[in-house]
């Protein structure tokens, strides 16, 4: 009750002030009102969020792994390089890391080769005149009694000494057989042939051979020959060589003149072994003259039997296009022997 009394009596003070206002401000008069102002913040872009997640580098199948470890023990390049091969299309993702245990490989390899190259070529300068020589010795022999009664035997020798430049290599051969205590084949054959090499496949040789064959109207035949000669294959387990050059031949007959002849020698000599107890072998040579030609020709498969031993077949051939009169032109032998190589 008694705030209602307040106000009506300051009604009064109202009602007389407000003709007052009204005369000092003009009724048009609009007072603006000031517009809020805006907060603006000056800041940086904000990143995208990017989850992260520590991981550890891809690493190699730990199965691969010790497969290209097992083949990388051994010496065979062959092998490893397919193991590698295999490993890089199935391992994609670990190509850097193959390759990369495949460099240390081949680094590791290539510096074992070189140390036994040195220390081959130092025992080689080393050695002696009679030294690093390795040979084979090969016998054999048949007998048929019945109606034939024939006996025969053959037997070779063959030495090699390999150095840094130069290999000799020596060969003698014997064959003998007769048929009722006549002798149908004697033929004694020995050779020498140094050889050095020029680069890695051509080389220069020199030849001396002997040899004797009644049977074949000679008693006596020497040969001197040099030349070149070239590499064609020089892998492991197959070698292939020809050699050419001039020949000056004496030939002492059993019933005509003697004769000396220049002549052109030609050769090839190749090896080949099929696997670890199986070589082939082809030596074939051609002297071409003025008045008589000789062409031979030796195939011979080595079977492996014992450490050191071999069984041996083989077929020569022997042709000359002048022989002596009464003498056949072609000759053939056919051998089975044994071999014993130290």
């Amino acid at each position: 009750m008694t705030m209602h009394r307040r106000v009506l009596a300051s009604a009064p003070f109202v009602v007389f002030c407000a003709p007052a206002l009204a005369q000092e401000y003009p009724q048009n008069l609009i007072v603006p009102l000031a517009a809020p102002s805006v907060l603006s913040l000056n800041l940086p872009a904000y990143p995208p969020f990017v989850p992260y997640v520590r991981a550890e580098r891809p690493q190699l199948d730990r199965q691969v792994r010790a497969m290209l470890e097992a083949a990388m023990k051994t010496d065979d390049s062959a092998a490893v390089a397919a193991v590698v091969k295999f490993a890089l299309e199935t391992q994609r993702y670990d190509k850097d890391e193959i390759r990369e245990l495949q460099r240390a490989y081949n680094d590791r390899r290539a510096k074992e080769i070189a140390a036994r190259t040195l220390a081959e070529q130092n025992r080689i300068r080393a050695s002696g005149v009679l030294d690093l020589w390795k040979g084979q010795i090969e016998l054999g022999a048949f007998r048929a009694t019945g109606n034939t009664d024939n006996f025969g035997f053959s037997a070779a020798l063959k030495l090699d000494r390999k150095g840094i430049d130069w290999e000799h290599i020596f060969q003698a051969t014997a064959d003998y057989q007769e048929d009722r205590g006549t002798v149908t084949r004697e033929q004694y054959t020995a050779s020498y042939q140094p050889r050095y090499t020029l680069n890695e496949g051509l080389f220069t040789y020199a030849r001396a051979q002997y040899e004797r064959d009644p049977i074949q109207g000679f008693e006596d035949r020497y040969t001197l020959s040099g030349g070149l000669g070239y590499r064609i294959l020089n892998r492991p387990g197959r070698t292939l060589s020809l050699e050419a050059g001039p020949a000056i031949r004496q030939v002492d007959y059993v019933r005509e003149p003697n004769e000396t002849a220049w002549s052109t020698l030609t050769s090839l000599d190749f090896d080949w072994k099929i696997n670890p107890t199986i070589k082939l072998t082809q030596d074939a040579s051609a002297y071409v003259g003025s008045d008589n030609n000789t062409f031979t020709s030796l195939t011979a498969i080595e079977a492996g039997m014992a450490k050191g031993l071999k069984a041996k077949i083989s077929y020569s051939i022997e042709h000359e296009t002048s022989p002596p009169e009464g003498s056949l032109k072609t000759d053939t032998i056919s051998r089975f022997s044994l071999v014993y190589g130290f």
